[in-house]
């Protein structure tokens, strides 16, 4: 809402503004007519905000600003506390006097002993005298060293802390001006200026400014502030009982993991007999071709190179282990996955239950997924075949089930008043409509399962992953780096190729 609009009301804008800060009515009016009746940048300075920082945030409900402007004050404060509070060069003082004093004793002795007649003797403990001087010097100048870093360190948290006020203060009135803009449509959005929000605001700046600059500034600071004080055997006790609860579930479900791991088996096996058995001219050719029909002559040149790249360098056989360990996970997700789509899309409830699952899925390490999957499966390709439809399952989910909820409504009503069933009403016109969001997921599923071919060599999985890996075991970076671009070509060519074919049915059918 801008103050030069002629359709707005002036005395209910500013009665809104009044409203919205509470106090300090006068100030924000006048600010926020500034900075709404100006098109351009429009400068104003808040000089609560510059000298309060996060507490005017927190005060005024803007969390965003506070977070920020907490951060960068702590960044600060601890520069300041560094060199003003810290000790530095105490310890190089401290270390230069102890050998001062051994310095002297020893010329002392060698004093003694020059006294009485002892002339080797003497020289030994002079000799050592002026070396543990040279030794005391040398720790006097790094001890006036580190103090001048000191000053420097103060100096420097000083200036970043200005800066920090003066961008606080410039940019607060510009923040809170969007904030009033929101809560005018939005009346959940935090207004006025609250006491609790004042207290609680202040009790977190208390405690998190003064612990934090002690932390990084004490010489010597107590281990219940750098470590949880926690009995470690608790760990040690669930793991042990997570370890019997995976063995129990192996033995109730043993026969079901081994058919699945069978199964995995025989689809793993029939791909790389096509890929690997199958003479290498045949399959070259075979992807140049289809390379030419979907994607075009540019892409068959770029295809025929990656063919050539993975022959000279014997990668040949190992990328293709990879294309049938992805072919196979791929063909899982795609056919798990587009049903679940499916019904997600027609249950919000079922949906809602799944949706924090599939953001598990998607957030946990990678490398975390091959615990239960050795846990049940064992080692070797099948394993790293169930981590990586962990993985790689989300996407293809998602997308379906978002492709087929922005199916309108008229569609299907009009669908329906023709007399399609369910099934044609699915099959003829919400997937057509739809395929490009199911599309775009089964392309996203591919190259996370192509992602998860590394992590997956890590349990025993063939192919260009366990080239990688055997590079970063021996540091062999020329190695690494060959077998990397292999994994990157094969991606390109495998993303290619599916785009092109789903571009071309979508050409020969005119409906997408």
């Amino acid at each position: 809402m801008s103050a030069a609009d002629p359709n707005v009301d002036e005395e209910a804008r500013l009665d809104s503004i009044r409203r919205f800060v509470v106090r300090r009515q006068e100030y924000y009016v006048r600010e926020f007519d500034r900075l709404q009746s100006t098109s351009g940048l429009s400068w104003s300075f808040n000089v609560a905000a510059a000298a309060l920082g996060p507490l005017w945030a927190g005060a005024r409900g803007v969390w965003g600003f506070f977070a920020v402007a907490t951060f960068a004050e702590v960044c600060a404060l601890i520069q300041v506390g560094r060199g003003w509070f810290g000790s530095a060069g105490a310890a190089a003082y401290e270390h230069a006097q102890r050998l001062q004093a051994v310095a002297i004793a020893r010329t002392v002795e060698a004093q003694s002993a020059a006294a009485l007649g002892k002339t080797q003797t003497a020289e030994t403990f002079a000799r050592i005298a002026r070396n543990l001087q040279t030794a005391a010097d040398q720790a006097l100048a790094q001890a006036d060293e580190a103090a001048a870093g000191a000053r420097t360190l103060l100096l420097t948290g000083c200036a970043l802390l200005l800066l920090i006020k003066l961008l606080e203060g410039l940019l607060a009135n510009f923040v809170y001006e969007r904030q009033y803009c929101a809560w005018r449509s939005d009346p959940s959005v935090p207004s006025g200026l609250g006491l609790a929000r004042v207290a609680s605001t202040l009790a977190l700046l208390l405690a998190v400014y003064p612990l934090t600059v002690y932390r990084f500034t004490a010489a010597h600071v107590p281990s219940v502030l750098l470590h949880i004080p926690v009995d470690n055997s608790r760990f040690a006790d669930m793991a042990r009982s997570l370890d019997g609860l995976f063995e129990r579930l192996y033995q109730l479900g043993s026969g079901s993991f081994d058919t699945v791991r069978d199964g995995i088996r025989v689809m793993v096996g029939a791909f790389e007999t096509l890929l690997v058995g199958t003479p290498w001219p045949v399959v070259m050719t075979v992807l140049i071709v289809l390379s030419w029909r979907l994607a075009g002559v540019r892409f068959a040149v770029f295809t025929t190179a990656t063919v050539a790249y993975l022959a000279l360098l014997g990668l040949w056989e190992p990328a293709m282990q990879t294309v049938a360990l992805l072919g196979t996970a791929a063909l899982i997700c795609v056919i798990v996955g587009i049903p679940l789509g499916i019904w997600f899309s027609r249950s919000a409830r079922a949906y809602a239950v799944a949706r924090p699952v599939l953001d598990l899925m998607q957030t946990m390490p990678s490398m975390v997924y091959l615990i239960p999957a050795i846990a049940f499966f064992g080692t070797g390709t099948p394993p790293g075949i169930i981590a990586t439809l962990i993985f790689g399952l989300p996407p293809v989910v998602r997308l379906t089930a978002l492709g087929l909820q922005q199916v309108p409504a008229e569609i299907r009503e009009c669908a329906r008043a023709y007399g399609a069933s369910r099934w044609q009403l699915l099959a003829g016109v919400e997937l057509p409509l739809a395929m490009p969001s199911i599309m775009a997921g089964v392309n996203q599923t591919i190259l996370m399962c192509l992602s998860m071919v590394v992590v997956a060599a890590l349990i025993g999985a063939q192919g260009l992953g366990s080239v990688v890996l055997e590079a970063l075991q021996f540091a062999a970076t020329g190695q690494g780096i060959l077998a990397g671009l292999a994994i990157l070509l094969c991606a390109i060519v495998i993303d290619r190729l599916v785009q092109g074919a789903f571009l071309r049915r979508g050409r020969r059918g005119g409906a997408i």
